[in-house]
């Protein structure tokens, strides 16, 4: 209950703090990647429960000459790499957290196809709220495979408590200050999650 109440006066803090940062992002969002501006996609939340999380978009909608959508890697400019590698772009997951689907600390909500392919040990990461950052996301990021993603991840559950959030909170603070771990555009997006052979999980 302390976190949840943590977790939603802090949102709500944030995102008043932040609203002269977010009507910025969301004018220069807007005139360099076009709209919307707001990126939606249902992710799974506590015990699986789907909710639509909301980011800022990054990428343009730019076409092939059939009018399909290219590559996520041909989509993304510089502009769209400084916002998720700055993290500017999870902002509006605030608003999430402030409806309670979310947490400022926990795993990082996936896709929904990967929920079947955890394995027993993996679903775990489920078992809490999904977070704006993380275990894993202040020990490797996307330098990590999805093995030792998941291993912080269950880590973070087994062991999670409101100082062990302070902890994280404080770190993900200086990384985002510090510029540490920036990756390169052709690093932002990790390969799909496709299963951990048995002989790993």
């Amino acid at each position: 209950m302390l976190k949840l109440i943590f977790d939603k006066i802090s949102a709500f803090a944030l995102l008043v703090f932040l609203s002269p940062v977010f009507i910025v992002l969301m004018i220069l969002i807007r005139r360099r990647l076009g709209s919307p501006v707001f990126f939606t996609q249902v992710r799974p939340g506590l015990y699986a429960k789907p909710f639509r999380m909301v980011k800022f978009r990054t990428m343009t909608n730019a076409k092939d000459a059939s009018g399909n959508l290219l590559p996520n890697e041909q989509r993304m400019t510089k502009f769209g790499n400084f916002l998720r590698s700055s993290s500017l772009d999870e902002i509006p997951e605030l608003w999430n957290v402030l409806k309670g689907e979310m947490s400022l600390v926990g795993p990082r909500p996936l896709l929904m196809d990967y929920v079947s392919l955890y394995s027993s040990e993996q679903a775990k990461r489920m078992n809490v709220r999904p977070g704006i950052t993380g275990w894993a996301q202040v020990n490797g990021r996307n330098a990590i495979s999805w093995e030792q993603k998941f291993a912080l991840d269950i880590w973070y559950v087994n062991n999670r408590s409101f100082l062990l959030d302070i902890k994280i909170l404080w770190k993900t603070l200086l990384k985002v200050v510090k510029r540490e771990g920036i990756q390169n555009s052709k690093d932002v997006f990790m390969p799909r999650f496709t299963g951990t052979p048995k002989s790993e999980s």
